[in-house]
């Protein structure tokens, strides 16, 4: 962590503190504040993209997930979100082909 930091207090409902507990318990963080840390980066990154991205948040089933992983450790892609950029883009671009098609054939 960078030695120029500030402290800021925030308030926050106690089931969203139970929310963020329960994050550091099963692992997925060393300690509250870096969860807290991780959440502002991930808002600050989302709210800052360039006008020509949107940002989406995608809900996939884990089996889904932990698969893209494998493909990513097996070579396919260099990481979840390219993964998942290459296969929304192709999954448009194969429905433009289909739309474009029907409407040549109406």
């Amino acid at each position: 962590m960078a030695s120029d930091t500030q402290r800021i207090t925030v308030r926050i409902p106690k089931d969203m503190s139970d929310d963020l507990d329960e994050l550091v318990d099963r692992g997925d963080f060393p300690n509250v504040s870096e969860a807290i840390r991780t959440a502002i980066e991930e808002l600050i990154k989302a709210k800052n993209a360039p006008d020509h991205i949107s940002k989406v948040t995608v809900d996939l089933p884990k089996k889904n997930v932990d698969d893209i992983e494998n493909l990513v450790t097996g070579g396919d892609s260099i990481s979840v979100d390219d993964a998942i950029r290459t296969a929304v883009r192709e999954y448009i671009k194969d429905r433009i082909k289909e739309y474009q098609r029907s409407q040549l054939q109406d």
